[in-house]
């Protein structure tokens, strides 16, 4: 039996676990999915990937939280927190983030994942300030990011993405704890 971290009415946040890393790399090969990542992931990024995550959870106690469906104990994808490493007037911050597998896309998941993910880091986390951003073409990762509560602050051009790439220009959100419902 996995254990959870937490839940909410349809989700399981959880530590990663090995069996995840073939799902997960799946995941990261959907083009539907990666539509707005600079590209898709082979399987051995993947795995680095999830090394990464495994490392902030090492350093924090927390971090891109896996997520499965509680009716079927299956792996749908990640929903929680990294610390944003790259330079930016807004950094450092603890960034949330999430990508489900397309399959339970268009049922509330993520806005119900992202919902509870900020209750969890305000009150059993304790952060202060949570930001999202996403690049500007991505109206639907938007939508979810407005819908939890989250509010814009501006738009910046990701530094780790070149001049000229349609992904650079990105919309910046944040909210803090008082604000927080």
């Amino acid at each position: 039996m996995k254990e959870y971290l937490f839940t909410s009415k349809r989700l399981g946040f959880r530590k990663w676990n090995d069996s995840d890393k073939i799902p997960f790399g799946e995941m990261n090969r959907n083009p539907e999915v990666m539509k707005f990542m600079p590209s898709l992931l082979t399987q051995q990024e993947s795995d680095r990937m999830f090394k990464r995550i495994q490392g902030h959870f090492d350093t924090f106690g927390f971090g891109l939280f896996a997520v499965e469906l509680l009716s079927e104990k299956e792996f749908v994808g990640f929903v929680g927190f990294q610390q944003t490493r790259f330079e930016a007037d807004f950094t450092p911050c603890f960034e949330i983030g999430w990508r489900l597998t397309s399959k339970v896309w268009g049922n509330g998941l993520a806005t119900e994942a992202g919902l509870r993910c900020l209750a969890y880091g305000f009150e059993k986390l304790e952060l202060v300030k949570i930001c999202s951003f996403t690049a500007l073409e991505n109206k639907r990762a938007q939508r979810v990011i407005e819908k939890v509560g989250l509010r814009k602050i501006g738009e910046f051009d990701h530094p780790k993405l070149e001049e000229g790439n349609w992904l650079r220009k990105h919309v910046l959100y944040n909210i803090e704890r008082p604000t927080f419902n």
